[in-house]
C-alpha cells in the first residue's frame, strides 16, 4: 500500500503542476514518483497496513505485477515528451490520469474482496474514458471516448449484478470465503449465474471476443501513447485481476467455467487474427493483435500449477515491452505523416533504422519468434496448457502462425521499400534512441536468458 500512496501523491503533484502553469514538469514529476514507487516495491510492506489485509494485501504476487506495471509506465513516460507535444496545454492532466489509472491497477493486484475488485476496476477505467478523448478536435478520439464509456458502463452493470448474485449465494464478498462456499456447494445456481456474469464483465475488460468490439475503435481513436498504455498496463492489470478471481474465488467450480473460457479463447483467436489480416491501418492491426494476445494469455487458466502466476507475469511483461517498442515507432510515423496506414511506414528503415529495428523486433516478439521474450512467454503458456487443453494450444499455434503474416506486412513496408517517404529534417531524440536500444536489448536478453526476469522482479 506504500507504493499505492506514493503513486497517488505523484499523480496529485503532476495534476497541480498544471494549475500553476508548470505542466511541462508533470512528466518529470511522474518519472521521479514512479522511480520512488519502484524502489519501495522491493521493500517489505509496512506493518501499519496489515489492518487492511481483508480488503487489500500487497503480497509477493502483487509486488511482482506492480513492478512490471511501474516499469512499463516509466517507459511510456519517457516517450511522452515527444508523443504529447501536441497536448502542451493539458499535459499535466494526461500524465496525472495515467498515474491515477495505475493506482487502480495496483488495487487490482492485491484485492482480497469483490468490493475492492470493483473499486480497482473503476479507478482504472474512469481515467481511461477521459484520456481516450484527449484529442478534442478529432472525431475518432471523441468516438473512442464515448464508445468506451458506454460499453464500459454496460460491463460495469454486469459486474455489479454478478457480485450481487455472488453475495446473495455466499453471504460474503471475501474471495476466500467465496472459494470455501464454491467447494462445498459447487452446484449452487445463484453462484454459477453470478460467476458467468462476472466472467462476461472481466472478458470485456481484457478484450476477449465477443466482448472485444470496443477495442479496435477505441485503440485507433485514442492518442497513441494512451493506446500503448491500454494495450500494456491496462491489460496487465485486467488479466491478473481476472486470474485472481477465477483461481481463488471460483476454482471450486472449475468444471463450470472450464469450457466457457475455452469457447471465448477460440472465438478470440479466430476473429482477432483473421481481422488482423484484413486491416490496412497499422494502428488498427495492432489493436486486433492486442485482442489476439488476450486469447493467448487466456491459456493460463488451463493446466494450473505453482508457476502459473510467474508465467503470466513473464508473458505480460514481454508483451508490454513489445507493445512499447512497436508503438514508439508508430508514434514517430504518425507525428510526421499524420496517418498510420501501412504505406506511411514505407522506407522508415532508410531514414530511422533504429526505430525500424525496434518495431520489427517487437512485432517478431509478439509473433513468438525464437530468441525473443515473446517466444519464451508463449512457450511457457502453451506448455502449461498442454496438460489440460491440448486443442486450445493447437488453435493458439495456428493463430500465432496467421499473425506472422500481418506483422510481416508492416516489417516489409519499413525495410523493403527503397524509396524513403520521410522527407524531413526532424531527427529522433536521444531519449528515443536510448529507449529503443533498451527495448531491443531487453526483448532479446529475456528471450535468450529468461531467468533474468526472475532475478529482477520475482521474490
Amino acid at each position: 500500500m506504500s507504493v499505492l500512496i506514493i503513486i497517488f501523491l505523484t499523480a496529485v503533484a503532476s495534476l497541480f503542476s498544471g494549475v500553476f502553469n508548470q505542466g511541462k514538469y508533470a512528466r518529470y514529476i511522474g518519472i521521479a514518483g514512479l522511480l520512488a514507487a519502484l524502489y519501495v516495491s522491493y521493500l517489505p510492506e509496512a506493518e501499519f497496513f496489515s489492518q487492511y489485509r481483508e480488503m487489500f494485501e500487497f503480497g509477493s504476487n502483487a509486488a511482482l505485477f506492480t513492478k512490471i506495471s511501474i516499469v512499463t509506465t516509466l517507459l511510456l513516460f519517457f516517450l511522452g515528451g515527444f508523443a504529447f507535444s501536441n497536448h502542451r496545454s493539458h499535459q499535466s492532466e494526461l500524465y496525472a490520469l495515467m498515474l491515477f489509472a495505475l493506482c487502480g491497477g495496483i488495487v487490482l493486484f492485491g484485492y482480497q474482496n469483490l468490493v475492492t475488485l470493483f473499486l480497482g476496476i473503476e479507478i482504472l477505467s474512469i481515467p481511461l474514458y477521459v484520456m481516450a478523448g484527449a484529442q478534442k478536435t478529432d472525431l475518432r478520439s471523441n468516438e473512442a471516448s464515448l464508445k468506451y464509456f458506454l460499453i464500459g458502463c454496460f460491463a460495469t452493470g454486469f459486474l455489479l449484478f454478478g457480485i450481487t448474485l455472488i453475495y446473495g449465494s455466499t453471504g460474503s464478498f471475501d474471495l476466500y470465503e467465496i472459494h470455501s462456499f464454491a467447494v462445498e456447494f459447487p452446484d449452487n445456481f445463484m453462484l454459477i449465474m453470478g460467476m458467468i456474469m462476472m466472467i462476461g464483465a472481466m472478458a470485456f475488460k481484457v478484450a476477449l471476443a465477443p466482448f472485444h468490439m470496443w477495442a479496435p475503435d477505441v485503440y485507433q481513436g485514442s492518442p497513441s501513447l494512451i493506446t500503448a498504455f491500454m494495450m500494456s498496463v491496462v491489460k496487465i492489470s485486467g488479466f491478473y485481476a481476472f486470474f485472481r478471481l477465477m483461481t481463488i474465488g471460483f476454482i471450486g467450480v472449475y468444471d463450470e467455467w472450464f469450457n466457457i473460457l475455452g469457447v471465448l479463447i477460440i472465438i478470440t483467436l479466430f476473429i482477432a487474427n483473421t481481422m488482423g489480416l484484413a486491416q490496412g491501418n497499422a494502428k488498427r492491426m495492432l489493436a486486433y493483435s492486442s485482442v489476439s494476445h488476450a486469447g493467448y494469455v487466456g491459456l493460463i487458466f488451463y493446466g494450473l500449477n505453482n508457476l502459473s502466476t510467474y508465467h503470466l507475469a513473464y508473458y505480460l511483461f514481454a508483451y508490454a515491452l513489445a507493445t512499447v517498442g512497436v508503438m514508439m515507432t508508430l508514434i514517430w510515423v504518425e507525428k510526421l505523416k499524420r496517418e498510420t496506414s501501412f504505406s506511411a511506414f514505407k522506407g522508415l528503415a532508410y531514414s530511422e533504422p533504429l526505430l525500424a529495428v525496434v518495431g520489427a523486433i517487437s512485432m517478431l516478439s509478439m509473433a513468438g519468434i525464437p530468441l525473443t521474450a515473446g517466444f519464451i512467454g508463449k512457450f511457457a503458456l502453451f506448455a502449461q496448457a498442454m496438460n489440460g487443453a491440448l486443442f486450445l494450444v493447437l488453435v493458439a499455434i495456428l493463430g500465432s502462425a496467421i499473425s506472422i503474416a500481418y506483422y510481416l506486412r508492416l516489417i516489409i513496408a519499413m525495410f523493403f521499400h527503397k524509396e524513403s517517404s520521410f522527407k524531413t529534417s526532424e531527427k529522433v531524440t536521444l531519449t528515443y534512441n536510448i529507449l529503443a536500444v533498451f527495448i531491443i536489448v531487453a526483448i532479446i536478453v529475456l528471450g535468450v536468458y529468461p531467468d533474468l526476469f526472475a532475478m529482477q522482479f520475482a521474490t
